[in-house]
């Protein structure tokens, strides 16, 4: 199969060292916009027997087309997400398979018909949260006969030896997109009913609560978007649903501390008047914290994805629990955050380009990931799927872990 790959930042790495180590993948094409640095990356890890190089400005529609037009079988988009509806909307044109990592915009919903027409797969969603989360929802889903909890966690974090600054965390991708991603509201499933958390109130005490992870210890979790778009595919088994939510984790402490910045004013857009010039605030405290935040070249990350349900199976009360802990390889580089979004991007193209995913049309992973050969394939590359079913639904939601 013939891949291109569109974006080699962080994870378009990961995605890359995946692809030049498939024996199934015949040809592959990267493209960035710094084609120099691309070049030095792929000749300095030995690719250039497998990978050909080239530059793009992704903001040039023309020269889109012209790379989607060389016969490629799938394309991995991992380009930032602006440009994410002229991808899909091009490959759909050349007929083109579109794997990515981001959540389905109205732009997709509206491509979605177009590729299924044109017998072209759109694959969204596909990296660690969201991603891994929603195969891993998909097999809860499955597992129970009714549902009554599902709650999805997701973390990028340094393990305890890197969280060695003030704040107990570095960044693994940017943190400007850390601090946006901490204005945003939240909306939960609470006894039952919908309840919207409102922008810049995630750091609560009322939605804070502690987690359990096997092999780390005590973590805390705060909401992190919006959970209603997957309830549809509890189907009837979610009649009975009383709570549902997605949350991001970080090492104890970190609410309470990003409540008080917030309430400062610190992760605000609005510019503030500084020495005659005007400063959004939240820009300011990214470049002043960014330095710290950095890792260390022989510092690991923590990237853990986790889905608790409850319900029943067999008639008795059920719990199951989905997890995955995955850390920086120091031997390739690669963060377990790039590990657990690249690998699992560069799998799903795979499954479709030999026809393990064959269905048409826009997708989401809950329904049409096979969730056995991607625990198989993770595993390939030391990424371990972690699944324990319980019976009886012991415990707070969200509280404890098998132990």
């Amino acid at each position: 199969m013939n891949i291109l790959l569109l974006g080699v930042g962080i994870q378009g790495k990961a995605a890359l060292h995946d692809l030049a180590r498939s024996d199934a993948v015949t040809g592959i094409l990267a493209a960035d916009r710094d084609e120099s640095a691309l070049r030095a990356h792929v000749h300095a890890n030995g690719y250039q027997d497998r990978i050909r190089c080239t530059g793009l400005d992704a903001a040039n529609g023309e020269a889109l087309d012209r790379l989607m037009g060389l016969g490629h079988d799938v394309v991995v988009d991992l380009l930032p997400v602006g440009f994410l509806d002229a991808v899909t909307g091009s490959a759909v044109k050349h007929r083109v398979h579109v794997v990515n990592t981001f959540y389905v915009t109205p732009g997709l919903r509206g491509i979605g018909p177009k590729a299924e027409a044109a017998g072209v797969t759109i694959l969204p969603e596909l990296g660690l949260d969201p991603g891994i989360d929603l195969v891993l929802m998909g097999r809860a889903i499955r597992q129970l006969e009714t549902i009554r909890r599902i709650d999805s966690y997701g973390a990028g974090i340094p393990e305890p030896a890197a969280a060695n600054n003030p704040l107990r965390y570095k960044v693994s991708w940017t943190l400007e997109g850390v601090l946006r991603a901490y204005r945003r509201g939240a909306t939960l499933i609470r006894d039952g009913q919908e309840v919207k958390v409102p922008e810049g109130r995630i750091f609560d005490p009322e939605h804070v609560r502690l987690v359990q992870v096997e092999g780390v210890g005590t973590l805390e979790a705060y909401p992190n978007g919006d959970v209603t778009p997957y309830l549809p595919f509890l189907g009837r088994k979610g009649e009975e649903l009383r709570e549902a939510g997605r949350y991001t984790m970080r090492w104890p402490g970190h609410s309470a501390m990003w409540k008080t910045l917030g309430d400062l004013g610190l992760l605000d857009d609005e510019p503030v008047p500084c020495e005659g010039t005007l400063i959004p605030p939240r820009r300011f405290l990214a470049a002043a914290l960014e330095p710290m935040t950095r890792y260390g070249p022989r510092e690991r990350d923590l990237a853990i994805v986790r889905v608790e349900a409850a319900g029943s199976r067999g008639g008795r009360p059920t719990r199951i629990l989905l997890e995955v802990v995955d850390r920086r390889d120091l031997h390739t580089g690669l963060f377990g955050m790039a590990r657990t979004v690249g690998y699992t991007a560069s799998i799903g193209a795979q499954m479709i380009g030999r026809g393990a995913i064959r269905k048409r049309g826009l997708l989401s992973p809950v329904t049409d990931v096979p969730y056995e050969e991607l625990v198989e394939e993770l595993g390939k590359r030391g990424v371990v799927v972690r699944e324990h079913l319980l019976e009886g639904d012991t415990g707070t939601p969200g509280e404890r872990g098998p132990s």
